[in-house]
C-alpha cells in the first residue's frame, strides 16, 4: 500500500480549486526554493489550492526533506514511490491524487517558473481544456538538448497532427475531466497534448519563462530517444486505429494475401504451363512468406478487435467523448 502524508484537513472537507503536481527525482536543493516559489504564485490568485509532490525513488534525502515540510505546509502532499519509475509513472500517480477541477504540472528543477501559472490558468479560462507551455526562451545546451528537441517536436508534429514548438515543456494546465479519460504508460507523458488531442480536447500553447539549471544535473539524455520514437509509433496507431485495429492490420493482411496469391499464381503457370522449375526460385520463399504474413496479419486484426472491445466494454468506455449537452428546459405543465 503506497504511503502518504496529508496534513491539510481543509482538502479533506472542500476540494481545493487547483492541484499542482510536481514528480520529484533528485532535487533535494531545489524542493524548498521550489514549494516556496508555487505557494507565491498560488496565493496571489485568492485560489484554494494543493500542491502535489510525488517523489520518484530518490536517492538524495528529497524524499525525507519532502516528508518534513509535508508535516509543516498545510497545503502539501507527499506521494512517495517504493523506487524510481520514471516521469511517466510519477505524473500518473500525481493525477491520481489531485482532487481539484484544475491541475497544473511542471518540473522540479526549478527550470519552469511557477510564476507562469496564472496566465496558463487564464488561458485555460478562455475555454480550453489543455494549455501546454512553450519555452520560447530555453535555457539549455544546443548540442544535446535544443537541437535533439526540435527534431523531435518536429516528428511529433507531423506524426500526431497537433503541432506545438515545444512538446517536452512540462509546464502544462490541465481541466481534471480530461485526465481522467487518459491512462499514461511508456515514455507518454511528453505526449500528453497528442493523447488529448485523441479524446478531442481544445488545445493551445503560451509562451512561458524557462531558467538554466541551479543545481544537480539534468535527468535527460539522448539515451531516451530510442524509447520516446517507440512510444510515438504507439501513439500514432492510437489516434488512427485505437478503435478499427482491423482496418490496419486487416489490409496490411489481404495486401499480403493478394500479393502473395498473384506471385503463387504466376509461378504455378511457370511450371505447369511452361514446364520451369521453380524451387530454387528465390520467389517460392517470398510467396510463402506473403501468404503467411496475411494470415497472421489479419489473425493480429482480430485479436486487436477483441482486445479493443474488451478494453471499452470492461471499463464501461464509450468510444465517443461528449463535450456538453444543451436540451430547452422540459414543460413544466402550465402552459410557459
Amino acid at each position: 500500500m503506497a504511503q502518504i502524508v496529508r496534513t491539510s484537513t481543509l482538502s479533506d472537507v472542500t476540494p481545493p480549486e487547483l492541484s499542482v503536481v510536481v514528480p520529484l527525482y533528485n532535487e533535494v536543493e531545489s524542493l524548498i526554493q521550489l514549494l516556496e516559489a508555487i505557494t507565491t504564485s498560488v496565493s496571489n490568485m485568492g485560489l484554494s489550492y494543493e500542491i502535489i509532490c510525488v517523489d520518484d525513488g530518490s536517492k538524495d534525502g528529497s524524499s525525507e526533506l519532502l516528508k518534513q515540510q509535508a508535516l509543516l505546509r498545510p497545503h502539501l502532499r507527499a506521494v512517495l514511490l517504493r523506487r524510481n519509475y520514471g516521469q511517466t509513472p510519477a505524473m500518473a500517480a500525481g493525477f491520481k491524487y489531485a482532487t481539484a477541477p484544475f491541475i497544473v504540472t511542471l518540473d522540479g528543477d526549478l527550470q519552469n517558473d511557477p510564476a507562469d501559472i496564472p496566465m496558463l490558468l487564464a488561458k485555460l479560462e478562455e475555454g480550453y481544456d489543455l494549455v501546454s507551455g512553450w519555452r520560447k526562451n530555453r535555457q539549455d545546451a544546443a548540442l544535446t538538448r535544443l537541437l535533439p528537441s526540435k527534431i523531435a517536436n518536429w516528428l511529433i508534429g507531423r506524426i500526431t497532427g497537433v503541432k506545438l514548438h515545444d512538446y517536452g515543456c512540462s509546464l502544462k494546465a490541465y481541466r481534471a475531466e480530461l485526465i481522467a479519460d487518459m491512462n499514461l504508460y511508456g515514455e507518454l507523458h511528453r505526449f500528453l497534448p497528442a493523447l488529448a488531442f485523441i479524446e478531442g480536447a481544445r488545445i493551445t500553447e503560451v509562451p512561458v519563462r524557462h531558467h538554466a539549471r541551479r543545481h544537480g544535473s539534468s535527468k535527460y539524455g539522448l539515451g531516451r530517444t530510442f524509447r520516446v520514437v517507440l512510444d510515438l509509433f504507439t501513439v500514432f496507431f492510437m489516434k488512427k486505429f485505437l478503435t478499427r485495429p482491423m482496418h490496419v492490420f486487416g489490409l496490411l493482411g489481404i495486401s499480403s494475401t493478394v500479393l502473395g496469391t498473384v506471385l503463387g499464381l504466376y509461378l504455378t503457370f511457370l511450371k505447369l504451363g511452361l514446364g520451369q522449375s521453380i524451387g530454387d526460385r528465390p520467389l517460392l520463399i517470398l510467396v510463402v512468406i506473403l501468404l503467411l504474413a496475411g494470415v497472421q496479419l489479419f489473425s493480429f486484426g482480430l485479436l486487436g478487435e477483441l482486445l479493443m472491445r474488451t478494453y471499452h466494454e470492461s471499463q464501461g468506455r464509450p468510444i465517443y467523448r461528449v463535450r456538453e449537452v444543451v436540451e430547452r428546459e422540459a414543460n413544466n405543465g402550465n402552459g410557459n
